[in-house]
Formats: C-alpha cells, sequence, structure tokens
C-alpha cells in the first residue's frame, strides 16, 4: 500500500512532532490567548505568502479550506462552550482569541500533510485518499488535544473518553475535516482544478 515506507513514515513523525510543538507553545501560555492568538495569525500569514501569494499556481484551495475550517470550528466551539460540554481555562473569556487561528491551522496541517503522503501510496484512488483523510482527522487531532487537555487548557465534559478526548469529539472533528473536504472536492471538480489532495 506505501511505496516509500521511510518517508511516508519520516512525514508522520515530522507530523507529530509539530503537534506536541503547538499543544506545549499553547499549554504555556494558556492564560495569554491575545498572544497566542498574534503567534498562529502571524503563522497564518506566513503560510498565506508561501503557498498563495509568492507561488507562480496560487494555491487559493488551502485559503478556502482555512475561512472554511476557522469558521466550522467558531460555530462548533460556540456551540459546545454555550452548551457546556467544554470549557476553556485560565482565560478571561468563554472562547480564547486564538481559537479560530487554531482551527484554521488545523486545515493547513491535515492538507500539507495528506499532500505528502498521497503520493507514497501505491494505490492514490479516491478511495484510498478518503481512508488515508479519515485516519488522520481521527488520530492526529485527538491527540493534539490530549497533550492540551493535559496541559490545563480545557476539559471536556462528555462521557466516553479516551485520554480526556469524548468519542463524541472524535466524531465532531472528523465531521468538520470532512465537511470542508467534500467542498473542496467539489469546488475542484466544477472549476476543473487539478490538486493532489481533493482530485
Amino acid at each position: 500500500m506505501i511505496t516509500d515506507k521511510k518517508q511516508f513514515f519520516k512525514e508522520i513523525l515530522k507530523a507529530l512532532s509539530k503537534l506536541i510543538v503547538a499543544g506545549l507553545l499553547i499549554g504555556f501560555l494558556k492564560q495569554y490567548d491575545l498572544i497566542i492568538a498574534v503567534l498562529l495569525a502571524l503563522k497564518i500569514c506566513h503560510n498565506i505568502y508561501l503557498e498563495v501569494i509568492q507561488p507562480k499556481h496560487k494555491n487559493w484551495l488551502l485559503l478556502i479550506g482555512m475561512l472554511l475550517t476557522g469558521f466550522g470550528g467558531i460555530v462548533g466551539e460556540t456551540w459546545g462552550v454555550t452548551n457546556g460540554y467544554w470549557e476553556y481555562h485560565k482565560v478571561s473569556r468563554e472562547l480564547p482569541l486564538w481559537l479560530p487561528f487554531a482551527w484554521m491551522l488545523a486545515f493547513h496541517y491535515l492538507y500539507k500533510l495528506e499532500r505528502n503522503l498521497i503520493p507514497l501510496l501505491r494505490k492514490q484512488s479516491p478511495q484510498s485518499k478518503i481512508i488515508l483523510a479519515i485516519i488522520l482527522a481521527l488520530i492526529l487531532p485527538a491527540f493534539g488535544e490530549v497533550i492540551t487537555i493535559y496541559m490545563g487548557v480545557w476539559t471536556y465534559y462528555w462521557p466516553y473518553q479516551i485520554f480526556g478526548v469524548p468519542l463524541y469529539a472524535f466524531l465532531c472533528l472528523l465531521f468538520v475535516h470532512m465537511l470542508v473536504y467534500t467542498i473542496l472536492h467539489f469546488i475542484c471538480k466544477k472549476y476543473k482544478i487539478n490538486d493532489v489532495v481533493f482530485n
């Protein structure tokens, strides 16, 4: 199924390292949500410059995906916090300022990882891409959440938890990710855009 296992696992390890660093950063700075927001916004600007502004072939899908995920994430966060399903700690407001930026970067993170992994699959069929997207969306965001939960950033109150992350959260993360991917797939189809992840 994988053509270059060494490169495949190297990409996974790189991705896990980034998640650990991001989780620790948010954990250590949790009471300074404005500082985290500025840092994440700067990272987003850097990513947009490298992948949308600078290249000859602009990756507008990346920007659209980040905006959709940021919007969907904030809708979900507002719903969850308002209904008491989870709460953030050490901040003076219900929702930390960095949340939309974290959601936007989560899209970029998964998109970039999938873009790097798909060429390493022996079969690059739509089914293989969907299976890869589902596996990554189920495991990696939850792994990042485990780090921040144990760093005291927030607490879930839903039952049936695995390392502090409830099963409902796994499903919600997967739903947001796959909804955005489905929208981008149809945009690619309608406007005949070639993209290794969405075609």
